[in-house]
């Protein structure tokens, strides 16, 4: 995938990821909120004619309200089809209908339709409940690719997942290996047979413990990582504990000093040239670059006012934007020139002071990723959306308001 259709990508799952959780706050009074994912095989003419069905069947319905809601929910799915030809679009459509619980025993209706989501669709759903149903949307959202992790010493070993941008820890284990120091009365040959049957029955133990995580999801999975001291994790790997199915998805071993969870992230560090086009990294590198430039260097901007100026000067290369940034911007005439306020979506929209001490009301309100990515296209800016899932990427969110960039120049903004 190109740079430019990894952008595209992330705007659209970025717009998906705003519906989905505006569809989740909403409830119907009874089951009358519609969903239906529609495969892009599916002929647009086969689902018009389950819907009139449904419409039909809706008659049943005792409950007057809800009988009503449905029907119009219907009615409105019927004509929003009629904008499709024969088929849906390349990925399918998802269209959610119904009346919306908007307080004081009110209600509203809200149709959303959903073009071309990321993945495509893989079977027709009418589904009819008191919530949308947006599991199956939210699963292709999720961060893609699937690495397992194993972090072992003959004391202790750990294994997990590393989902797109996320370590999971998962399992744990403790060895009865005995230290090399043999007990008095022992034989030292003795001893160093019952010290060898005992790491080999905690190989087989941490191995058990991976394919039973692992084995199950085989397919899914991109590869497997294994960290710890030598020579342990070239004695597990050599020995042939683990499946062979697994085996054959080992991207490679590498040398982590701590076999705990910590050892966990600390795998996937070490592992980096492995993970090159894993999210992870790419998101890692992209802050290691602006911390570095922070304290280093000269070519870096943070915060909404500043981000804002370096991009309408078309300094920014790349601007970073947190995947939890929800923030509304408010744009106010104040003479001559705007000036902005940077809010959380929840808040009300504030009346502003201008710099003249003029009080003016809100021009105009929009969303603050919608609004930096237009300027930042209109500049031939990058967008990164960096996740929160990693230190650094958690400080761009808490620390520096989510808003970043790395700069083509300096400017002294």
């Amino acid at each position: 995938m190109s740079e430019q259709e990894g952008e595209q990508s992330d705007r659209k799952k970025y717009e998906f990821q705003k519906v989905i959780e505006d569809l989740r706050d909403f409830e119907g009074s009874g089951t009358q909120l519609v969903t239906i994912y529609i495969p892009p095989d599916k002929q647009i003419s086969d689902v018009v004619a389950h819907v009139t069905q449904e419409h039909s069947e809706a008659s049943n319905i005792k409950s007057k309200q809800t009988r009503t809601n449905v029907q119009d929910a219907l009615t409105s799915i019927k004509d929003r089809l009629r904008y499709y030809d024969t088929y849906p679009p390349d990925n399918g459509i998802v269209i959610f209908s119904g009346a919306i619980d908007s307080g004081g025993g009110r209600t509203e209706m809200v149709t959303k339709v959903l073009e071309d989501p990321p993945d495509p669709i893989q079977s027709f759903r009418y589904h009819c409940d008191s919530e949308f149903l947006t599991e199956p949307l939210e699963h292709m959202l999720a961060d893609k690719g699937l690495y397992g992790l194993i972090v072992l010493d003959r004391r202790e070993a750990n294994v997990g997942w590393l989902r797109g941008k996320r370590v999971e820890p998962v399992k744990s284990a403790s060895s009865l290996v005995p230290g090399k120091q043999r007990k008095g009365g022992q034989s030292a040959q003795r001893f160093a047979r019952l010290r060898l049957e005992a790491i080999d029955n905690f190989y087989q133990e941490v191995a058990e413990m991976a394919n039973d995580l692992f084995v199950p999801e085989r397919e899914e999975l991109d590869g497997i990582l294994v960290g710890g001291p030598s020579p342990t994790k070239d004695e597990f790997l050599d020995g042939d504990y683990l499946h062979h199915e697994i085996q054959q998805k080992v991207l490679g071993k590498f040398d982590v000093a701590y076999t705990d969870e910590s050892g966990l992230y600390d795998l996937v560090d070490n592992a980096e040239d492995a993970l090159a086009d894993a999210e992870v990294m790419k998101d890692k590198k992209e802050m290691e670059e602006f911390f570095k430039q922070l304290h280093d260097g000269d070519k870096a901007t943070y915060g909404f006012e500043p981000t804002r100026q370096n991009l309408v000067m078309g300094s920014v290369d790349r601007l970073l934007l947190s995947e939890d940034l929800r923030k509304d911007v408010v744009v106010y005439e104040c003479g001559d020139k705007e000036e902005y306020e940077f809010i959380d979506q929840r808040q009300d929209t504030p009346t502003h002071t201008c710099e003249d001490g003029t009080e003016v009301e809100a021009d105009e309100r929009e969303d603050a990723i919608e609004f930096l990515m237009n300027i930042a296209d209109q500049r031939g800016t990058e967008t990164k959306f960096i996740s929160t899932d990693f230190e650094k990427g958690e400080q761009l969110q808490s620390a520096f308001g989510g808003v970043a960039g790395i700069l083509r120049y300096s400017t002294g903004v």
